[in-house]
């Protein structure tokens, strides 16, 4: 078997058995295939596809590339979730302590975040004390005592997808939606997930822009879940604004706490239950996703879904005994005309908090935990000429960058007298 024979096997719109996908794989781990050749491997794949047969075994493949952690001696179903990104997404604070509160058990690996979408250990680190760097026994242990774990990825999950995804961010092929769904299933499968919920975001602030796009990667995963006998659902739901009215991360986990306290916003708090209500059916712990749903809302009336998000902290080293860091200053963003909000675009939202600091502009930026964007409207809501539109809060060594973020969160608002057309903030369910 040679790999030029593979490239142009597929080149030509070949399908490739699991054999040659095994040989390619394991070619680029151990050296014996080149970077050019994986290159110009994956550049066929962008242009030609794979079929269903050949993206679950490539996930398969993947998955099994290095640790592949199970939980068979904590429970025989373990539920997972993951999300395609967006701004202001903060379902994981939410969502895991729901289900654990329900008796389904959360061993959750995260990542961090990079651009403007934020990651859930960036979050979770903005809480004093808190660690998110676990050992394999004492993860177990946590699980095993709470029901709940969130922490970092095992630096030998998936290392095939590590190297492939470094490659296809410099090749121009990250957009392959087998590409995509093999490297978050993959990761998905290696963590010991067997029932898998996954939000598939799109709008302006999410990866797939178009809804079509992210039904298309949300189909591919499902069919990937159904195909290594996990079952897979995915919940398309919109990121054309951002999501909630925070974006950042110490003022994300403010939110998030206030949710679990039972007045947080509409639509962050419909997600979350819709999530939730999926995970807790897949879990075994309700009849349908519905009842689900009307679980996961009594758990949130009833304050057992915050007391487990408190454990959670209290079993990781974290102390909200003095509340949250703050920043040193906050501005007001005021409203260039009245009107009605038409609009915010998610990602400008995202990249005005990435100049305070609150994400990564390269994977090395040095995260400001304070810093981010508080909105004071939503699409559809009415606004006075001069009223307060968003605050941003923001420390020293960002502020020679206030001017620019004002201008963008400004740039990012919409307003005019029309009724806007709100779209649903749930698209679809894929099961």
């Amino acid at each position: 078997m040679r790999i030029v024979d593979l490239i142009i096997k597929k080149r030509e719109g070949g399908e490739h058995s699991r054999e040659e996908l095994q040989f390619i794989i394991d070619g680029y781990l151990d050296g014996s295939v080149g970077e050019e050749q994986i290159s110009a491997w994956l550049m066929a794949v962008y242009f030609r596809g794979m079929s269903d047969q050949e993206t679950a075994a490539l996930t398969d493949i993947m998955q099994h590339s290095g640790d592949v952690l199970t939980y068979a001696d904590v429970s025989d179903i373990i539920v997972d979730k993951h999300s395609t990104g967006g701004v202001g997404d903060k379902t994981t604070l939410v969502v895991a302590p729901l289900v654990a509160a329900s008796g389904v058990p959360i061993a959750k690996l995260s990542g961090r975040g990079l651009g403007f979408t934020g990651g859930t250990l960036d979050k979770l680190e903005s809480i004093p004390g808190l660690r998110v760097d676990i050992s394999g026994e004492a993860f177990r242990a946590q699980l095993n005592n709470i029901g709940i774990v969130v922490a970092g990825q095992t630096a030998n999950l998936v290392p095939a997808d590590k190297k492939l995804y470094a490659l296809r961010d410099i090749t121009g092929t990250i957009e392959s939606i087998p590409l995509i769904a093999s490297s978050i299933m993959s990761k998905k499968l290696a963590s010991g997930a067997n029932k898998i919920v996954l939000d598939v975001k799109f709008g302006s602030g999410a990866f797939m822009q178009q809804p079509e796009q992210a039904k298309e990667l949300a189909k591919a995963m499902v069919k990937i879940g159904d195909a290594l006998n996990r079952q897979t659902v995915a919940v398309l739901s919109s990121m054309d604004q951002p999501l909630g009215y925070a974006v950042g991360n110490t003022v994300e986990v403010q939110e998030a706490i206030d949710t679990l306290e039972g007045h947080g916003p509409a639509d962050f708090t419909e997600l979350c239950l819709t999530l939730a209500g999926h995970m807790i059916f897949l879990g075994g712990k309700a009849l349908s996703a519905e009842d689900g749903y009307t679980k996961a809302k009594m758990l949130l009336e009833n304050g057992f879904a915050l007391e487990k998000f408190y454990q959670l902290i209290k079993a990781q080293g974290g102390s909200l005994a003095n509340g949250l860091p703050e920043a040193e200053f906050t501005a007001s963003v005021y409203a260039a005309r009245a009107g009605i909000v038409q609009a915010i675009d998610a990602k400008t939202i995202g990249h005005s908090s990435m100049l305070l600091g609150a994400g990564r502009e390269t994977k090395h930026s040095i995260i400001d935990p304070t810093a981010g964007i508080i909105l004071r409207k939503k699409v559809g809501e009415t606004v006075e000429q001069g009223e307060v539109i968003a605050e941003l809060h923001y420390n020293t060594p960002y502020a020679y960058r206030l001017d620019e973020a004002v201008k963008a969160v400004q740039d990012a608002y919409v307003i005019d007298e029309m009724q806007p057309k709100i779209l649903p903030l749930i698209l679809d369910i894929i099961e």
